[in-house]
């Protein structure tokens, strides 16, 4: 009987505090099933997947359209959510 072998879960952790780092780093690998710790900042991986440039390619048409909304303040932006 084949058993189906799943691909591990990631979970993204963001600390307000750095120096907590190496102690929560410790406390992860003490719980049974952690296969690793890695420390990453958010802007590690600057990959643009091609879902990513076809909507990049998409919102540029757009804006060169004139198809876009734009708002200048946080004011302004609240007007039109209220709008919607």
């Amino acid at each position: 009987m084949a058993t189906a072998v799943s691909k591990p879960a990631r979970m993204i952790i963001t600390l307000e505090d750095n120096a907590l780092m190496a102690n929560i780093k410790k406390a992860l690998k003490l719980l049974r099933g952690v296969a690793s710790v890695r420390v990453a900042t958010i802007d590690d991986d600057k990959t643009i997947t091609p879902a990513m440039s076809r909507s990049i390619k998409k919102a540029r048409r757009e804006y060169a359209n004139g198809e876009t909304i734009s708002c200048s303040t946080p004011e302004e932006m609240q007007r039109y959510f209220d709008s919607l």
